[in-house]
């Protein structure tokens, strides 16, 4: 099968949907998404393990196209945001234009335009080719000698087997995020035994994750648009001041640290709070949230090891320390392969130009959406987007509108095709390795997902207005024009 469109999005998730709303609302209906899985959500398809929450606000997790009043939760639990995000599929008419299980394996940039490729061996042509593919989407799976030879399950949390059974039974628990601390505080409920092996401790802030939101406040809200509007903005402005406690030194960021360190506090038995305690500071790592998972490491029933790994057999783990630890299932928690993006997708631009290529010294993009060498293709959420600082809803919708500037253009028949200069490419990237010197991502002493390979941060360190100014009107003077 032989498809032509105006533009191919490939992937379906949070920053996928936000551009075929867009594309929509500006009345353009030649677009198709092609997405890997079998339903839309992206990580929150992928995602189905115990305890599964967001770890923002959920009136600040939402579109802003899209308000929901009614949330069950305060931080909302991923099987709610999938039916969100399958609700906004279905109220703005986009399902007549997703392709679902359907994975791009290759992507060539021609004089006629894009030929991407699929793992079935369809082929799309279009004009332009939109990358939503995000960033959590590849599962890491740990380097860790034995792994391979457990007789039991072994699961990554990205990968979840619903047919595994942890109640009543020896659960082994790998890794320390978001993920880790959302599955050892729900799983110690029922198993008979929880253990976390902690190689790096996080620090958790204190959040109402496990507080009902109140019927009565989803009904109001319902009722009152102009009060439902209200609760979202005041939500996106809050969200700004996480961009300020993470990239500027002031007494914001005192206070959350502060915060932070009171919470380990309510951990009584010195021994645990020690293995519990970082080494860093806090908000150098993807801060995690939660109100249950200090009480819970403190069950009987719970175990935090911290010595590391030496090796796994067929039915135990054996620690550094030489302590050998019967389990009946090992769960990863081991996070992604974060600076991925749309790899391992075959990505050809100009002159046959791999992504690879493009890529040798690491991610890098004009203005995280946007890359030299590749004519009339854009990311979604790509390099140094703001994954620790701002809503990454209000910076998906901002860019889907900066792109759809361009494809307008293009329809007008004023370009052919467009790409970022090299020269403006490396002066955003100066401009961010500069300002990355005073965030706590530089000078936090951690090290984490966020780190490409050479040791530059794979974020965005300025705050929501200058990303705005920034992706608001493309800027013609950064841009190769081909006319004609």
């Amino acid at each position: 099968m032989s498809v032509r469109k105006t533009v191919v999005i490939i992937g379906a998730g949070m920053s996928g949907i936000a551009m075929g709303a867009t594309l929509r609302k500006a009345n353009i209906d030649d677009f198709v998404i092609l997405e890997k899985g079998s339903d839309v959500g992206g990580v929150w398809h992928w995602n189905r393990y115990p305890g599964l929450a967001c770890d923002v606000p959920s009136h600040l997790y939402q579109y802003s196209f899209a308000t929901k009043p009614d949330w069950s939760r305060v931080f909302a639990t991923g099987p709610e945001i999938q039916r969100y995000h399958r609700d906004v599929v279905e109220e703005h008419g986009l399902t007549p234009f997703i392709r679902t299980s359907t994975e791009v394996t290759s992507a060539r940039f021609t004089p006629t335009g894009w030929v991407v490729e699929t793992a079935a061996g369809d082929t799309y042509e279009s004009d332009f080719l939109i990358a939503a593919t995000g960033v959590l989407h590849h599962p890491n799976i740990p380097d860790i000698k034995g792994l391979d030879t457990f007789t039991g399950p072994v699961v990554h949390t990205a990968r979840w087997d619903d047919s595994v059974e942890t109640d009543g039974r020896r659960v082994a628990v790998i890794g320390t995020g978001s993920t880790g601390v959302q599955l050892v505080s729900a799983l110690h409920k029922h198993a008979a035994q929880v253990t976390q092996f902690s190689r790096t401790p996080q620090w958790v802030l204190w959040g109402p994750t496990d507080i009902k939101q109140p019927a009565i406040l989803g009904a109001a809200l319902r009722r009152l648009p102009g009060l439902n509007r209200a609760v979202y903005s005041s939500s996106l402005w809050a969200s700004g001041i996480l961009a300020d406690i993470t990239t500027r030194d002031t007494w914001r960021r005192s206070l959350v640290q502060a915060a932070a360190r009171a919470h380990l506090r309510t951990v009584r038995d010195p021994i645990l709070r020690a293995k519990l305690t970082p080494n860093y500071e806090p908000l150098c790592k993807r801060q995690v949230v939660s109100g249950t998972f200090y009480k819970a490491a403190q069950q009987p029933n719970v175990e935090i090891v911290d010595t590391g790994i030496d090796r796994i057999t067929e039915t135990s783990i054996i620690a550094a320390d030489g302590t050998e630890r019967e389990f009946d299932i090992i769960i990863l928690a081991t996070g992604f392969k974060a600076h991925s993006y749309m790899r391992p997708m075959n990505l050809v631009g100009r002159d046959g130009l791999t992504i690879d290529d493009a890529w040798a010294k690491g991610p890098r993009a004009y203005r995280m959406t946007a890359i030299p060498g590749f004519p009339n293709f854009f990311t979604m959420l790509g390099p140094n987007s703001p994954i620790g600082s701002i809503s990454l809803q209000y910076t998906a919708e901002l860019t889907s509108r900066y792109i759809l500037q361009m494809i307008q253009r293009f329809q007008r028949a004023e370009f052919t095709a467009v790409e970022p200069t090299e020269d403006a490419t490396n002066e955003f990237n100066e401009q961010v390795r500069d300002a990355l010197g005073s965030t706590i991502w530089t000078t936090g002493g951690c090290n984490s997902w966020y780190h490409n390979d050479d040791g530059t941060i794979d974020l965005w360190p300025f705050d929501r207005k200058t990303m705005t100014r920034m992706l608001t009107v493309p800027d013609d003077r950064h841009y190769h024009f081909t006319r004609g």
